[in-house]
């Protein structure tokens, strides 16, 4: 598998990104569909073996047990200086003072925890997981440069925030000389494309690498609408993302199951191609929790997909409440 640069890291990366959230003990945290850790691991070297060296968790994610997994899959099936890995700050993992946010406080503690549960002295791309409200940018940016100069983690990114959000937190760093935000990961697929009116011409601008998280809509792009799985069943925050345009929604995925018949591929590899196709998209974060899920999205950096097709896909897409900043 090519690899590409992540923005103006300098780091070589798989064109996808496995994200590792599917992976965590399901008594932990708010995911009652994760898998155990001896049902990811084979996953994982799954991914390693087709080629992926992009792994994204954050310590939110199963109550901390993500990082737990995927950092001893990883020492145990990869060479450290090879992966790229990525996780997250913002979510409290309990309920005392100080547990959650983006206070200096709170991210000193939160990647001393993550580096623990990953068994790894540094990361190499720390995130916000969320804009915090209660922080100001100026206390969370310092503290994140100094996370950088520490050794800890070698370059910073942002999540699902508004435009002129990340516009301040640019223009901050400069201002101050800290460590600024190389990778944007957003929430953009074929049934939510508002990232393209400001966010996405932003980051190509500021040379961010674009990181789309739920490229597939949270599986609803990869089977027919009324159809359902356990994941979805059980899924509050994918309920809240796709309940607001449902005819025009149930419009776009009946062309990407046509054309996919028509190509004869599945589902997967037709939404993936049209998201990995976009201007300034470096990497895809997907899901696997099954063998076929990675091959799926690994075939589907080799579907190239017509003008005609592309038109067809996006014609049926009306405006939409932008979700999943909050």
């Amino acid at each position: 598998m090519k690899t590409r640069k992540l923005g103006r890291t300098g780091l070589d990366v798989s064109p996808l990104c496995l994200g590792c959230m599917t992976y965590g003990i399901p008594e932990r945290g708010p995911h009652a569909w994760t898998l155990r850790e001896d049902e990811s691991r084979p996953l994982i070297r799954k991914a390693l073996d087709l080629g992926i060296n992009f792994f994204d968790t954050a310590n939110y994610y199963s109550d901390g047990t993500s990082e737990e997994i995927v950092g001893r899959a990883l020492k145990d099936f990869a060479d450290r200086d090879a992966i790229v890995l990525a996780t997250k700050c913002f979510f409290p993992l309990t309920s005392q003072p100080n547990a959650g946010g983006l206070s200096r406080k709170a991210i000193f503690a939160a990647i001393d925890a993550s580096l623990k549960r990953l068994g790894t002295d540094y990361v190499d791309l720390y995130q916000i997981h969320r804009w915090d409200y209660e922080t100001p940018i100026e206390v969370t940016l310092e503290a994140l440069d100094d996370v950088v100069k520490a050794g800890k983690a070698l370059h910073i990114g942002a999540s699902s925030m508004f435009a002129w959000q990340f516009a301040k937190s640019l223009f901050t760093a400069d201002m101050n000389g800290w460590t600024r935000f190389a990778t944007m990961q957003d929430h953009y697929n074929l049934l939510h494309r508002e990232e393209e009116r400001e966010m996405m011409p932003l980051c190509a601008d500021q040379g961010v690498a674009i990181l789309p998280w739920s490229p597939l809509a949270r599986g609803r792009l990869t089977r027919d609408w009324d159809e359902t799985s356990p994941r979805q069943d059980t899924d509050e925050v994918g309920r809240k993302l796709y309940a607001s345009a449902e005819e025009a929604d149930r419009a776009v995925v009946a062309e990407v199951a046509r054309i996919a018949g028509e190509r004869g591929v599945p589902r997967a590899q037709v939404a993936l191609a049209w998201v990995a196709g976009k201007p300034g998209v470096c990497a895809p974060i997907i899901g696997a929790s099954k063998p076929h899920h990675l091959d799926d999205a690994v075939a589907s950096l080799s579907l190239d997909l017509t003008d005609s097709e592309v038109a067809a896909l996006e014609s049926r897409y009306v405006p939409h409440p932008v979700v999943g900043y909050q």
